[in-house]
């Protein structure tokens, strides 16, 4: 299965979204480490996987959701 890898500047310009708000609000709270992104080789640089992300997006895009920390999704 091919993955496309971005950094965040790459996954900024496809979901419009700053590459700030991608570091500091998106990242561990909605992107998950091993699900939505990977750190190769263990260092610090990240890159996130554009199929997960999108599918994920196509679940819970369409409503207002907020994650929860148990891993659900309330929609208040």
């Amino acid at each position: 299965m091919n993955q496309t890898y971005l950094t965040t500047d790459g996954l900024s310009e496809r979901i419009h979204y700053d590459p700030r708000t991608i570091r500091e609000r998106l990242k561990d709270s909605v992107l998950i480490e091993g699900v939505h992104y990977i750190r190769p080789f263990g260092g610090r640089k990240i890159l996130y996987i554009w199929e997960a992300i999108e599918r994920d997006m196509k679940l819970k895009g369409s409503s207002l959701a907020i994650p929860m920390a148990n891993g659900e999704v309330c929609y208040g």
